[in-house]
């Protein structure tokens, strides 16, 4: 079988949903619906937190840039995936396909490292209130949305130099809906040892260091707020922390529901990738806009005023 190098100007064929003809309208309504609820949802957060200066504030910063990174997330995956569904055949370069791997695994990893430091603001605002705005200064702020950013691309350019190196023997179809890590390591036939020890050694380390880390943050903070001994005082306390630590739950559920289960077909992988595609940054601005009293009040403010 004849083995070739892909280079900056091979082809790649994305297969996506086409193997469903009869559901490609509805597959692109409920799709399109979803990308506008999820943009709209985001633009709104990050709109709200820029307007209104009461929302100025470390946790509601961090909250805007986690939007930030829901709308790239999903913008580098949704829009070619809603492509498609116009394409009979859908093709890619190398350079694209790559392109599009860096920027959603970088945004993934992002997100997560992300969350972290939004447990940490919340550690430090709960357990050391009083040197709470000298350590979540403005400087360490930024330092840390930067931060967040360039950790997820760092980790994700050994994987992307891993991937441009493979070689295919004949097939360069992809059967899946955006140039996912997984599905180009089955088309190769080049040793993917090196690529599984790297996804495995990052994956581990980001999404276990991560999870080790919010939870030791929020066994110190629920030590501190049992501690509150005025009335109504612990629960105020909890309740900053209540839509961070449901945006947490949502996405580690995301994530396990797709990568800790059986092996299973390609199909069934399409499928649970849409759920941290889509469910979570879909879920993010809803949960903000729902269960924190500080956004609602902004948000009648702004509906009153227009």
């Amino acid at each position: 079988m004849e083995t070739e190098n892909l280079n900056s100007t091979t082809d790649i064929l994305i297969v996506g949903f086409s193997d469903l003809p009869r559901l490609q309208a509805p597959l692109f309504g409920v799709f399109l619906l979803l990308y506008l609820l999820t943009l709209s949802g985001n633009l709104l957060i990050v709109a709200t937190v820029s307007s209104n200066s009461q929302l100025h504030t470390p946790m509601y910063f961090f909250v805007a840039i986690l939007s930030l990174i829901d709308i790239t997330y999903t913008s580098v995956v949704l829009p070619a995936m809603l492509a498609h569904f116009f394409l009979k055949d859908f093709y890619v370069s190398l350079t694209t396909c790559l392109l599009q791997m860096t920027l959603f695994v970088s945004m993934a990893v992002a997100e997560i490292v992300l969350l972290t430091v939004m447990a940490y603001d919340r550690y430090v605002a709960i357990c050391n209130p009083l040197h709470y705005s000298s350590i979540m200064n403005l400087a360490v702020c930024i330092w840390l949305a930067v931060g967040t950013w360039l950790i997820g691309l760092l980790l994700t350019l050994p994987c992307t130099l891993a991937v441009s190196g493979f070689s295919y023997c004949g097939s360069h179809t992809i059967n899946h809906f955006f140039c996912d890590v997984t599905a180009l390591m089955k088309i190769t036939c080049s040793s993917t040892h090196v690529i599984e020890l790297l996804i495995y050694t990052f994956g581990t380390s980001v999404t276990l260091g991560s999870f080790i880390l919010i939870t030791i943050s929020y066994v110190n903070i629920i030590s501190s707020i049992v501690k509150i001994k005025e009335k109504g005082g612990s629960w105020k306390a909890f309740s900053t922390c209540a839509s961070h630590l449901t945006v947490v739950v949502v996405f580690y559920a995301s994530v396990c529901a797709t990568y800790i289960r059986p092996k299973s077909s390609m199909g069934d992988s399409k499928i649970s990738s849409l759920t941290y595609i889509i469910i979570s940054p879909l879920c993010n601005p809803l949960i903000y806009s729902l269960k924190n009293t500080d956004f609602k009040n902004a948000l009648r403010k702004k509906n009153n005023k227009s």
